[in-house]
């Protein structure tokens, strides 16, 4: 063997020895794709711009279709796309939240529309098929809420299965919800004028693109009973098209009547809340919102909060969090329609004390470890401090004092309860059993208020003190892909009498309402025009909670949550 041969061969034996020491490649897709007319006719030469929602810096990526109207990205870095095809003589279309999952192909169908796309689709010969529409939900525990669960039939919403067809890959993809109608009635969280009514009531949403980022969305909701209305209107802003991954920016406007003529409560919300990334294991998520209300007086204020989270392993995560109610879970992928009408009921409860109005709120500062048991399991433990100097009570009764706000909604006021503060715990227990089927179990030791004398010379405000009680609490969801149907139950014990809510926060985050609660969802079927889903949601069927007290203001019935129902029929287009 010769010198040069056996210098080339150490070369080349170095070159393998150094090579497991370089860094991984970025974990990377593609995203193929066909662009149609109307007719569904392969289009030629149409422009496609890919375009990432996360690195608002990055390049956009320009391509243009083949003979047979196709298009093939390069190995791109995960994450979520907006697409774009343009084409003369056609309107543009834009895909959003497309999502490139590691070595794997999204596959897209984008069809261009024309001003007669409509008499088009009118006209279409009854044997071509429709691409069709994939189901996402989000399972929400009241009008106002913070998502549960949800559930996706299919692994990701816009990625789907290669189909071989005569002229290669074409991928059927779905088309977005633009809009959103619901059809409701009753209320969740009776006896705060600033929540939605307990009354029949009409919600509307649509979701506009604005360029190769953003979305705004509209969204608004009336209702109207006994000579008395009550609405609201709210506007989010999101540039990064994804409520869940960028900031978002919210107004919302609320109005309610409490009677024919009589006084009305107006509230307006301006929010922002947004997210970062410091380097590859600190996660930041930071906000504030700017809260006004009038009703017989004005009232404001201006209530930051954030969230720091932190890899210690990649089992292990620690976070710390001062805020005064959970972020929406960014695991969530709720459309950017459902966060605006989640937003809808999130103002905070309004009450009267000495004839002024006060908006009640809890400054919560946690703690929490997270553990990761196996790949569907995990145990988080927390630590938390809860301080309110206003603490909502709710309640029924003939009481005679101006500082029980009376629901004209329902026989229910609220009440300024005071202040409280208090040390506690919580560890949940988190399983997922099944691609339909999810469990979580949690136990938590904290305050509440709780009525520790019987005097009618005294006000309710004299007899509530905070003491500590313990809970435990368990919730399961399913998922009937057959039928369509899905279902939450949960169950929350607490060991006493307790006027306010035991761990509000917990509550929020896992999603848990005191004692009995059922939430059932019914998708129809799929020949009624607009995905048409019907939600029933019933909270503390038994009644449970109910604490009399005799006060010197008259004999009155703390609740601290209500056996409530509220339903509805959802349309998506």
């Amino acid at each position: 063997m010769t010198w040069k041969a056996i210098r080339g061969l150490g070369l080349l034996m170095l070159a393998f020895s150094i090579a497991p020491a370089l860094p991984a490649a970025p974990l990377s897709g593609r995203i193929s794709g066909v662009v149609v007319d109307p007719q569904g006719t392969p289009q030629m030469g149409a422009t496609v711009l890919v375009v990432s929602e996360q690195s608002l810096d990055a390049s956009p990526i320009q391509l243009l279709t083949n003979d047979r109207g196709l298009f093939l990205t390069d190995g791109i870095a995960t994450g979520f796309y907006s697409i774009r095809a343009t084409l003369a003589g056609f309107l543009p279309t834009m895909e959003q939240h497309v999502h490139v999952s590691e070595q794997h192909i999204t596959q897209l169908q984008i069809e261009l529309g024309s001003v007669f796309a409509s008499l088009e689709k009118f006209r279409r010969a009854s044997n071509q098929p429709t691409p069709p529409q994939e189901w996402t939900w989000v399972l929400r525990t009241s009008p106002a809420t913070r998502p549960i669960l949800r559930w996706d039939e299919d692994s990701d919403s816009n990625e789907v299965l290669i189909h071989s067809l005569p002229n290669g890959p074409e991928g059927v993809g779905q088309k977005t919800p633009r809009s959103m109608f619901e059809l409701s009635s009753g209320s969740v969280e009776p006896g705060s004028i600033s929540n939605l009514s307990d009354a029949p009531s009409t919600a509307y949403a649509y979701d506009e693109s604005v360029g190769y980022h953003g979305d705004i969305v509209f969204a608004g909701h009336f209702g109207y009973e006994s000579g008395a209305a009550t609405g609201g209107f709210i506007t989010e802003w999101l540039p990064s098209g994804n409520p869940h991954t960028g900031p978002v920016s919210t107004l919302v406007i609320r109005e309610a009547e409490q009677a024919s003529g009589g006084p009305a409560f107006h509230g307006m919300k301006l929010s922002h809340d947004d997210q970062a990334d410091l380097g590859d294991r600190i996660h930041l998520r930071y906000g504030a919102d700017f809260l006004v209300a009038n009703y017989i007086g004005t009232t404001s204020s201006v209530r930051p909060h954030g969230e720091l989270a932190f890899q210690i392993e990649p089992k292990w995560i620690a976070s710390v969090a001062v805020a005064s109610h959970p972020w929406q879970d960014s695991a969530s992928e709720s459309s950017p329609m459902e966060s605006a009408l989640d937003n809808m009921d999130s103002f905070p409860t309004l009450l009267l004390r000495s004839g002024r109005p006060i908006l009640a709120g809890d400054l919560h500062e946690e703690f929490a470890l997270e553990h990761a048991l196996t790949s569907t399991s995990s145990v988080t433990a927390s630590i938390f401090h809860d301080r309110s100097s206003d603490t909502p009570i709710f309640g029924r009764g003939p009481a005679s004092s101006a500082d029980f706000l009376q629901d004209f909604y329902s026989n229910a006021f609220a009440y300024d309860g005071g202040e409280s503060r208090s040390w506690g715990t919580r560890v949940a227990y988190e399983q997922k059993i099944s691609d339909l089927v999810s469990a979580v179990v949690v136990y938590a030791w904290a305050g509440a208020l709780t009525p520790t004398t019987e005097s009618p010379s005294e006000s309710l405000r004299d007899l509530l003190a905070t003491q500590q009680r313990s809970s435990l609490a368990g919730r399961l969801c399913t998922n009937f892909a057959r039928t369509g149907t899905q279902i939450s139950a949960g169950y929350k014990w607490v060991d006493g009498r307790v006027a306010s809510r035991q761990d509000a926060y917990g509550e929020a985050v896992y999603g848990i309402d005191p004692f009995v609660s059922l939430i059932v969802r019914q998708r129809l079927p799929k020949f009624i025009p607009g995905h048409p889903v019907v939600t029933a949601d019933f909270g503390n069927l038994l009644a449970q909670g109910y604490v009399p007290v005799e006060t010197q203001d008259g004999q009155v019935l703390i609740v601290p949550a209500f056996r409530s129902f509220r339903g509805g029929l959802t349309f998506q287009f």
